[in-house]
């Protein structure tokens, strides 16, 4: 197996932890530079990661504390959506990346660090990086056959349908 050598991370580790959010403790806009906000918007902006897992890995996350997706109001997921697509645009400017990976960690088991507010991790990716999902890289388990899986959603779905 290929190791992914971060040091950097040992200071989040090891490191004092903020009593707070990082998400909620958002200091005047002057301190913008110190915190990482690249962005802000009506209800939601963009940081950088202070622990990236590439260069350019940014967060977007709403004002709101919200741990729950189906909590956060519409235009709020729009907004955020409309970040993401930012982020993109900017790192594909800045940086020329050959992919990236868009995602949300919901939960614990999930790999979610921060459980309290929901954000979406925007990591820019170029061929031969390193792949942050090393622990999985190689194998996946998957305990259900997929058209099992299918069949238990297909309802939720087709339920949705025109609305």
């Amino acid at each position: 197996m290929d190791r992914l050598w971060a040091p950097w991370r040992m200071e989040y580790i090891k490191g004092p932890k903020s009593e707070g959010c990082i998400f909620c403790d958002l200091p005047d806009p002057a301190g913008d530079r110190e915190r990482l906000i690249l962005r802000r918007g009506k209800a939601a902006y963009v940081m950088m990661n202070r622990y990236p897992y590439s260069n350019g890995h940014l967060m977007v996350a709403p004002y709101a504390h919200l741990g729950q997706i189906e909590l956060i109001d519409r235009e709020v997921r729009l907004e955020m959506f409309d970040l993401v697509d930012e982020c993109v645009r900017a790192l594909k400017a800045k940086f020329d990346p050959q992919g990236f990976n868009v995602g949300i960690n919901l939960g614990q088991v999930a790999g979610a660090g921060v459980l309290d507010h929901v954000h979406i991790h925007v990591v820019p990716r170029w061929n031969g990086d390193t792949n942050f999902m090393t622990v999985v890289g190689e194998l996946r388990v998957i305990s259900e056959h997929i058209l099992n899986t299918y069949d238990q959603l297909v309802g939720e779905f087709k339920a949705g349908e025109g609305n």
